[in-house]
C-alpha cells in the first residue's frame, strides 16, 4: 500500500490564493518567490485572468516559461499575460527615465512550439503581431519544435519571431519536398544549440535539382556544435550522396538513425569511416535493404562502434545469412549492447542459434 505525500504548507497555500483573486492582488507583494511558479500554472488552468495578470507584473525572475500552454484551447489566459507584459514593459521604462541609461536584459518567454495546422490559428497570429513591435524588449524563446502539417512559409513565420540559438529539439513530422527542406536550410542552420534533430519523410521529386537542394541542407550541419542525436525516416535524398552530409557533422553523436530508404554500398562504407559515429550508442538502420552489400561492410560498421553500442536495430534490412554470419564476432565484443533487433529478416534456425551463442555472454542483453 502506498503512502501519499501530504502536500507542503507552501502548496496549501497556493491552491487556496489561486481561488481569491483579489488576496493573492493583495499578498503579492508579500508572496515567497518560491510559490509564483506553481501559483502561475494554477491560475492559468484555472483562468483566473485578474491574478494572472498580477502575477505577471509582479514576476521575479527573468524568465517567464510558458511551456506547451501556447497549445491549450483557451487563448484568455494568454492573451492576458502578454497584456500584462505590456504594462510591465511600460513600467521598466518609466523607472529608469529620470536617470542615467542603464542597460536592461530583455524578458525571455519560453514556449514550446507545436505547429500542427495548415494556417496561422489565431492566438499565434496575434503573438506575432504583438512580438513584432516588441522584439528589443521581449525575447521569445523555443527548445522543442514540432511541426506536422503547416506549410513552410508560415512554419518561416513564426520562427522568424524566435531566438533560434534557444532550440534544442527539432521534429518535422509531416511529408515535405526536398525543395522544403531546402528552404527549411537557413533556420536550421541558425539553431547552433539543437541536440535532437528528427525529419521523416523528405521525398524527392524527378524535377528537383538533387545535388544543390541536398547541399544546402546538408552544409548546415557545420553549425549545429551541439547535436547528439540525428534521426532520419524515409531520407530518399541520401541516396549515393550519404557522405555528404557526414562530412559536415561537427559532433560526436550518440543516436544514429538512417531508416526506410535506400542507400548504396558507398554509402554505408563513408558512414563506417566517419570519426563522428566512434562513440554511438544507439544505430538504427531498419528498413534500408542489405541484401546486396558485401558482408564486410556490416563488420566493418560495427568495428568502430563496438566499444560503445548499447542498441542496434536491423529489421526488415533483408539480411542474408553470410552477412550475419560476418558480424557475430564483432557483436560479442558490444560489451555495451542491451538491445538487438532483427524482425523481418527471414533467417535459418541454425543461423540463430549462432547468434545466440556468440551473445550469451553479454549481460542484460534483449534480443528482439
Amino acid at each position: 500500500m502506498s503512502v501519499l505525500t501530504p502536500p507542503r504548507l507552501l502548496d496549501l497555500a497556493g491552491m487556496h490564493l489561486v481561488r481569491e483573486d483579489a488576496l493573492v492582488c493583495s499578498a503579492l507583494e508579500f508572496l515567497s518567490t518560491e510559490l509564483f511558479p506553481s501559483l502561475f500554472m494554477d491560475a492559468f488552468h484555472g483562468r483566473h485572468i485578474k491574478t494572472l495578470k498580477a502575477m505577471v507584473q509582479a514576476w521575479p525572475f527573468v524568465c517567464l516559461r510558458l511551456g506547451g500552454l501556447i497549445d491549450l484551447p483557451h487563448v484568455g489566459p494568454l492573451q492576458a499575460v502578454l497584456e500584462a507584459l505590456d504594462v510591465l514593459l511600460v513600467q521598466k521604462v518609466r523607472s529608469r527615465a529620470p536617470g542615467p541609461i542603464i542597460p536592461w536584459l530583455p524578458l525571455k518567454i519560453y514556449i514550446e512550439l507545436c505547429l500542427k495546422k495548415m494556417t496561422l490559428d489565431n492566438f499565434l497570429t496575434y503573438l506575432l503581431r504583438w512580438m513584432e513591435q516588441r522584439k528589443a524588449s521581449i525575447h521569445l524563446c523555443c527548445k522543442k519544435l514540432t511541426i506536422f502539417a503547416m506549410p513552410v512559409e508560415n512554419v518561416m513565420k513564426v520562427l522568424n519571431m524566435v531566438q533560434l540559438d534557444c532550440m534544442q529539439e527539432v521534429q518535422v513530422n509531416w511529408i515535405w519536398h526536398l525543395s522544403t527542406l531546402a528552404k527549411f536550410a537557413p533556420l536550421l542552420g541558425q539553431m547552433s544549440n539543437v541536440r535532437r534533430l528528427l525529419l521523416s519523410r523528405i521525398h524527392m521529386s524527378a524535377l528537383e535539382k538533387q545535388e544543390q537542394q541536398v547541399v544546402l541542407f546538408t552544409s548546415k550541419f557545420l553549425k549545429l556544435y551541439h547535436l547528439q542525436d540525428l534521426y532520419l525516416d524515409s531520407p530518399s535524398f541520401l541516396e549515393g550522396c550519404l557522405d555528404q552530409m557526414l562530412r559536415f557533422l561537427r559532433t560526436l553523436l550518440d543516436h544514429l538513425a538512417i531508416t526506410n530508404c535506400q542507400l548504396t554500398e558507398s554509402d554505408l562504407t563513408h558512414l563506417s569511416q566517419c570519426l563522428n559515429i566512434r562513440q554511438l550508442k544507439g544505430l538504427d538502420l531498419s528498413g534500408v535493404t542489405m541484401t546486396d552489400f558485401s558482408p564486410k561492410i556490416l563488420h566493418i560498421l560495427l568495428e568502430q562502434v563496438a566499444a560503445t553500442l548499447q542498441e542496434l536495430n536491423l529489421e526488415q534490412c533483408r539480411i542474408t545469412e553470410s552477412q550475419l554470419k560476418s558480424i557475430l564476432p564483432v557483436l560479442s565484443c558490444c560489451s555495451q549492447l542491451r538491445t538487438f533487433s532483427l524482425c523481418g529478416n527471414v533467417l535459418s534456425m541454425a543461423i540463430m542459434e549462432k547468434l545466440l551463442s556468440h551473445i550469451t555472454g553479454l549481460i542484460n542483453h534483449s534480443f528482439v
